[in-house]
């Protein structure tokens, strides 16, 4: 990670920012996150990273009512500048600094942005896949949001790594294939491309919608079987891109 990231507005050292410990965030993990990527000093696919932004963070009620888009934006720009770095990725955290029925203080809800930035993950191209013993549940209220409650895709990862893969292959209940831990997953079968659809609980990735926009996709309910039987497989996320993977049972 880069030494300066950008907290309330304000630029400091990344060991100088501070959530508070009884707040919700702290607590819960109420907040919501994007990660995007930085390309000749500019926010790629910009628009589509607020959007998702925006709509998780209502589904979770978490206001940005004082965060607008433009002036976000400019924020994450001026820490580009003064981190000095052209190529790489940003995260931008909104967290739910306010307390909860459960845990009172201070009723009062209040929004923290915390925008921080890194080069690139370092990735090797045809990464191993597994596939992962824990289960995406598709009734689940966060299904579909990118929150700051990330620890049970952190677990799937971790667990993967511990088996000696690169990442791991995540089923609904229905036995679906979702995405990774990590990133979305299409493949392709006789020229054509796949990935899964919405309903079987995927993140609306912003790489994915691009991809969406601009390839024949089909998106599709698909069970494991076409995993294993696909031509080509690959991930995308705003972190690594686009990058070729292959499943190993």
């Amino acid at each position: 990670m880069h030494r300066f990231i950008s907290f309330n507005r304000r630029i400091l050292p990344a060991e100088n920012a501070f959530l508070p410990a009884a707040s919700a965030a702290a607590l819960y993990g109420r907040g919501v996150f994007t990660t995007v990527a930085i390309h000749a000093s500019t926010a790629f696919l910009w628009e589509k990273h607020w959007l998702r932004l925006t709509e998780n963070a209502r589904k979770v009620g978490i206001g940005l009512a004082e965060f607008s888009e433009e002036a976000t934006k400019n924020l994450l720009l001026g820490l580009i500048e003064k981190n000095n770095f052209a190529r790489g990725r940003a995260r931008l955290t909104f967290y739910d600094e306010s307390a909860t029925s459960v845990w009172q203080i201070n009723p009062k809800p209040k929004t923290n942005l915390l925008i921080q930035t890194a080069d690139f993950r370092q990735i090797k191209n045809n990464l191993s896949l597994t596939v992962s013993p824990f289960r995406v549940n598709t009734k689940s209220p966060l299904v579909g949001v990118k929150s700051c409650n990330y620890l049970e895709n952190i677990l799937a990862l971790e667990d993967a790594r511990a088996k000696k893969f690169d990442e791991a292959v995540r089923l609904n209940e229905r036995g679906e294939i979702v995405s990774t831990c990590l990133a979305n997953i299409f493949w392709k079968k006789n020229g054509a491309i796949y990935t899964p659809n919405l309903t079987t609980g995927c993140l609306k990735g912003t790489t994915r919608d691009f991809i969406l926009e601009n390839f024949a996709v089909e998106e599709r309910a698909a069970n494991l079987s076409e995993l294993c039987e696909a031509d080509e497989i690959f991930l995308t996320s705003a972190g690594i891109g686009i990058v070729a993977a292959n499943l190993k049972r």
